[in-house]
């Protein structure tokens, strides 16, 4: 990571197409050849897992499985996994938002479709791929496609409301449902062979035209994930495996009561008797999937905001140590360099700092950040040195040109010191501010690059629902726009 470079910052979902959500299909490929077309070395994205409760993607049914929404059906449709004609008659889904529930009510009995014509006429080209597969995941795989198969099975509802026998797996008791749901397993299995499938054949071409994939990992997974359910030892769970202890924030920039997540924490005492198994093998996986890992709440590995189950907010917490330097040292003992980048927002500590220095990691600095105080913020681009990841913002925040346009008070009085212009002008300042910046690496979030405001935010922090919506058009994406981005490459030397 030590050239200069840039990239764009677009979850899949985000993705135009007629499947009502982006896929890894097509379109895909168009973008990674838009950013190859304006100078782009880095698409950046959020974790691709099932999304459970809100559609986050950071609340997903597993830390290993990928999404089946974003398969793309037209790919299996030409492999004959799915008839054309089912494809002909697709419904009107919105253009600039994810109907998140429209589109698996229309996608999920397709795919099973498509599972039963993989099954039923024996497909040869995939016999010996797909055993491979099952022999390459099965690790994480089948507690993934048990817990999505007794899922369904018991109501959708959270594991810890299952029968005793399942949610305690007992021996009998899973068995019993292995042989009962042998077919539904099965079916989630395939779904995770395809999707890896398109996901290997995207990647591998993105990589061929110069572009890394910078994937991101969440500190915490969710409570009712497979991952817990699978491995509730590694996590503070009280006898009847329900979380004494939740993550979350302390109050700060986003939240004055802090951000209460509610994801069960790690034992990582426990984590350290089983050589920290887990977290090395979610940390090796992840780098095969992508080129890049952004590592989110970092702070986390150093320390974690501990709150007692059953607070409403997450005032009343406490830090905890966590064993950060020993798992990062393991997985460098493995690999020699570490490719990740340290999500180090919010309130850090000197020894955040140092957990990231000691392993080489960039860091973030987030230009929406860097107006809040005076000419000494740590956000400015004259105060950060080269092993940083510059974003103007990020999943989180308002897009720029929102954000420019809600500013008051002291901050906007900033802003006017550093930048000329208003509204769009004043956006196409700060994207140079971040390119022209001696961070190594420069992203920059699609919205921004389209020029939208506050109505193609992707996430507004501490709210349930109404986020990680936003799609974009092709039509949204001016000639100017692509001029002007990659001339900013190409002055910067990006």
């Amino acid at each position: 990571m030590n050239k200069r470079k840039s990239g764009i910052l677009l979850h899949i979902t985000s993705l135009p197409g007629k499947e009502g959500i982006g896929t890894l299909g097509a379109e895909a490929v168009k973008f990674v050849d838009f950013l190859k077309e304006t100078g782009q070395k880095i698409w950046q994205i959020l974790p691709l897992g099932p999304v459970g409760y809100g559609n986050s993607p950071y609340q997903c049914y597993s830390a290993f499985a990928g999404n089946p929404l974003l398969i793309d059906l037209q790919v299996l449709s030409q492999e004959g996994l799915i008839p054309n004609e089912d494809l002909a008659a697709v419904p009107r889904f919105p253009a600039k938002e994810v109907s998140f529930d429209k589109v698996e009510r229309w996608k999920m009995p397709l795919l099973r479709k498509a599972f039963q014509v993989f099954r039923d006429r024996n497909f040869e080209r995939y016999r010996d791929e797909y055993g491979r597969f099952l022999d390459e995941h099965n690790w994480w795989l089948g507690d993934y496609a048990l817990f999505m198969a007794a899922k369904q099975h018991f109501n959708n509802d959270d594991w810890h409301l299952w029968p005793r026998p399942v949610k305690f797996r007992e021996e009998a008791g899973l068995n019993d449902l292995k042989q009962e749901l042998a077919e539904e397993i099965e079916f989630r299995k395939f779904l995770q062979f395809v999707f890896f499938r398109q996901w290997h054949a995207l990647k591998a071409y993105a990589n061929d035209n110069g572009v890394e994939i910078l994937g991101d990992v969440p500190l915490y997974v969710s409570g009712d994930s497979a991952d817990v359910w699978a491995n509730t030892d590694i996590f503070v769970l009280d006898e009847n495996l329900q979380p004494t202890e939740v993550g979350g924030v302390p109050p700060d920039y986003f939240s004055e009561t802090g951000q209460l997540w509610g994801n069960p924490v790690f034992d990582w005492e426990r984590l350290q008797k089983r050589g920290y198994d887990w977290w090395a093998a979610r940390l090796h996986f992840n780098l095969r999937m992508f080129n890049l890992v952004r590592i989110d709440h970092f702070r986390g590995l150093e320390s974690f905001w501990s709150v007692p189950a059953g607070e409403q907010t997450a005032i009343n917490g406490e830090w905890i140590p966590a064993h950060g330097h020993n798992l990062l040292s393991l997985i460098k003992s493995h690999l020699g360099k570490l490719l990740f980048i340290a999500e180090d927002l919010g309130i850090i500590t000197p020894e955040v700092d140092k957990l990231r220095e000691d392993f080489g990691l960039p860091g973030m600095k987030v230009l929406q950040f860097a107006f809040t105080t005076d000419a000494e913020n740590k956000d400015l681009p004259h105060n950060y040195g080269k092993n940083f990841v510059v974003y103007t913002g990020t999943h989180d925040n308002n897009t720029t040109l929102g954000w420019l346009n809600a500013l008051e008070g002291e901050e906007k009085r900033c802003v006017k010191q550093y930048l000329k212009g208003e509204g769009k002008e004043a956006l196409a300042e700060l994207l140079e501010m971040a390119l022209a910046s001696v961070a190594r690496t420069a992203v920059v979030p699609m919205q921004d690059v389209l020029e939208l405001g506050e109505e193609a935010r992707m996430n507004t922090p501490g709210t349930p629902s109404g986020n990680w919506a936003w799609r974009f058009r092709w039509s949204d994406l001016k000639t100017h726009q692509r001029r002007l981005l990659k001339s900013l490459i190409e002055k910067y030397n990006r």
